[in-house]
């Protein structure tokens, strides 16, 4: 059994947590907490496996609590948010700080028919992850703000910020695509990769396993410090060097090829993996779209998404990548794509960025 401690403010969330936790034959709510001081001592006293944390709270809010957590006795923590966009931007703050997983908070005007199953599949997924690993991820606070002198227009020249040191590194040509999936950890591990590559980099497509409405939050926090820019992806936006694109969620993205430029486009459809976005679909129609003019690079992440896709992506002729188990949050992704051969090689978390840069060709 999954023991599971749901801290909330909120006495109809806390019962309407606990009745849908409760349901699940594999997850038992050893108890509830009303603020992060009586979380504290709960914790110590009843040693949770997860904890479901809100982040919007009386007398010490959620982030200030989840600091002070993964400093001192780092645990799983699966953000529990509205939707709102100050909710959903702390709830990203969150993941930054060291939480696992968010999902949309029950019983709010925009929750779906979805949202129990999410929560169980996150605490799932959170009490697989390596503590040691949550333990020791840095966490990266934005110093000052960062473009891409590409998308201002200023031609190819140097940029700012923590990739300023390659920035004069150029592409033997514009026609690639770097590839990106990820789910559990993933937001940590995405944001130590694109702070380390230049302004100038290669389209970048992205699917992090997100709800709705968070992604977008997701992508405004990333443009803050990366020197490329960053945003939720939309229908039919061009892939274009110095931009980063991040699949909405609730949405599969897909790369197509339009004559010599690549877009993408953002679609519904049924869930691949129990997700959607999923990266399967990202990284099967970047096989067909772009075959060796891309880079494929699985990270952390629970589960199986993303392993056929790369594995396609490899056949196609492009290099492909996989986080190493050492540092990911949960290994199942890349070890399944290493499994069936679509990783060509495990790298370090810190490593991917450089490989990257040298597999396309920076010179």
């Amino acid at each position: 059994m999954i023991r599971v401690l749901v801290v909330d403010d909120s006495a109809l969330v806390r019962r309407i947590l606990s009745e849908e936790l409760g349901r699940e034959p594999d997850i038992e709510v050893i108890g509830t907490a009303t603020d992060p001081y009586v979380a504290r001592d709960r914790i110590v006293r009843l040693r949770p496996d997860v904890v479901t944390l809100d982040v919007e709270m009386p007398r010490m809010d959620g982030l200030s609590f989840l600091a002070k957590l993964m400093k001192h006795f780092p645990i799983p923590v699966v953000v529990v948010s509205s939707l709102t966009p100050r909710d959903s931007d702390n709830a990203v703050r969150a993941l930054a700080l060291g939480a696992v997983e968010v999902v949309a908070k029950a019983g709010s005007s925009l929750s779906t028919p979805d949202i129990p199953g999410e929560l169980a599949r996150a605490i799932r997924h959170a009490a697989a992850v390596s503590v040691r690993a949550l333990g020791a991820r840095k966490v990266n606070v934005p110093a000052r703000s960062v473009r891409s002198p590409v998308l201002a227009g200023a031609g190819a020249g140097a940029g700012a910020g923590p990739a300023a040191r390659s920035a004069s590194l150029r592409l033997e040509t514009t026609h690639k695509v770097l590839a990106l999936g990820a789910s559990t950890g993933g937001t940590q591990a995405i944001e130590r990769v694109l702070r380390a590559l230049p302004a100038d980099a290669p389209g970048t497509v992205i699917v992090q396993h997100m709800p709705e409405h968070f992604t977008a939050a997701f992508a405004r926090r990333l443009n803050q410090f990366c020197a490329m820019e960053v945003r939720e992806a939309r229908d039919q936006d061009a892939v274009v060097p110095g931009v980063a694109l991040i699949a909405p969620g609730n949405k599969h993205m897909l790369l197509q090829a339009s004559g010599a430029r690549y877009l993408v486009r953002v679609k519904d459809g049924p869930p691949v993996h129990h997700q959607r976005p999923a990266v399967d679909v990202l990284f099967q129609s970047v096989a067909r779209a772009a075959g060796p003019n891309a880079v494929g690079v699985i990270l952390t992440g629970m589960g199986a998404d993303g392993a056929k896709g790369l594995l396609a992506m490899r056949g196609a002729g492009a290099r492909t990548f996989a986080q190493d188990e050492e540092s990911c949050v949960v290994f199942g992704m890349p070890r399944e794509a290493m499994r069936l051969g679509g990783a060509e090689e495990a790298l370090p978390l810190d490593d991917v960025a450089e490989r990257v840069l040298a597999a396309l060709h920076y010179q």
